[in-house]
């Protein structure tokens, strides 16, 4: 990989798509991954009563250059407030 290149966290609602967080090494967005995880299946039952669906999270590798210019993070629940 490049140095251009970074590793996304992607939060996936059927198809939207947005990127959660970047990371300069595949590692670090595994482990931020497996914690998203961890959130939303904290508030699974949450979820289902609200009929509320919830993201799927991938790790993909991304360029600097493709990252959307006023991207900022994305909270693991951000999407509860409608910020996904």
């Amino acid at each position: 990989m490049s140095e251009e290149s970074l590793w996304a966290v992607v939060a996936m609602i059927g198809r939207v798509i947005r990127i959660a967080e970047i990371y300069p090494n595949r590692a670090a967005a595994l482990a931020d991954q497996a914690w998203r995880e961890a959130q939303v299946r904290a508030y699974a039952g949450f979820l289902e009563n609200a009929a509320q669906p919830y993201p799927h999270y991938a790790v993909k590798a991304i360029r600097r250059a493709d990252l959307p210019r006023r991207w900022k993070p994305l909270p693991a629940l951000g999407f509860l407030n409608g910020k996904l």
